[in-house]
């Protein structure tokens, strides 16, 4: 199959799914290798993008999707139904970025870092589908363990996990709480004087003010 058609058929595909179509499903239909598939993917992604196209493709896991550009997302706003977006509040909020960053992570573990019951926005998060149940620890009481799900990339533009901002760095204080350091990078602070530059300046000063007097 000739690439500018293969590239067409697989855009069809993308767009009449509506979903998240796995590199297998378009394996099967077009009759190419995974590697091909991958190989034409990424250049219809840069077609798009040097062609200023309206439109991306994006992974999400071992699956394509494709979807309108964040970029243009005040257009369309306006016109789609708002009701279609997930309200998010910010406690929901916090307790998706504790999840997203700590896959597998428990109920109790979850209100232990917010430091209140967090029921409500799980099963909110559960509802939306931005959220599921894992499995169970092997601990006492087998708990359940939440993670992210593939909607949760989707609706948030990530491939996978470590594409995830990287978070500031902390430490515990005395009673477990976290403490944010200071993040300065030692290149961008001004270097202090050698002892000897600095003996050097007062001289300079001091010779300076003798002229004057002079």
């Amino acid at each position: 199959m000739e690439i500018s058609k293969a590239k067409g058929v697989i855009e069809a595909i993308l767009f009449a799914a509506g979903r998240e179509v796995k590199i297998g499903e378009l394996m099967s239909s077009l009759e190419l290798s995974s590697e091909e598939i991958i190989t034409i993917i990424e250049s219809m992604k840069q077609d798009y993008k040097e062609e200023n196209r309206g439109l991306q493709i994006i992974n999400i896991g071992e699956a394509y999707q494709l979807c309108t550009k964040q970029d243009y997302y005040e257009y369309l706003y306006a016109i789609l139904d708002k009701r279609n977006k997930p309200n998010l509040s910010q406690a929901a909020l916090e307790t998706l970025a504790i999840i997203a960053y700590n896959p597998r992570i428990t109920r109790a573990e979850i209100e232990s870092i917010r430091g209140v019951n967090s029921d409500g926005t799980i099963y909110k998060l559960l509802d939306y589908n931005l959220i599921q149940e894992t499995g169970k620890l092997d601990a006492p009481g087998k708990p359940g363990t939440y993670g992210v799900t593939e909607e949760f990339f989707r609706v948030f533009g990530f491939s996978n996990l470590e594409e995830l901002p990287e978070l500031p760095r902390y430490k515990l204080d005395e009673n477990k709480q976290i403490v944010i350091d200071d993040i300065i990078e030692e290149k961008n602070e001004a270097p202090m004087p050698e002892r000897e530059d600095t003996e050097n300046i007062q001289e300079n000063i001091n010779q300076k003010e003798n002229n004057n007097n002079e």
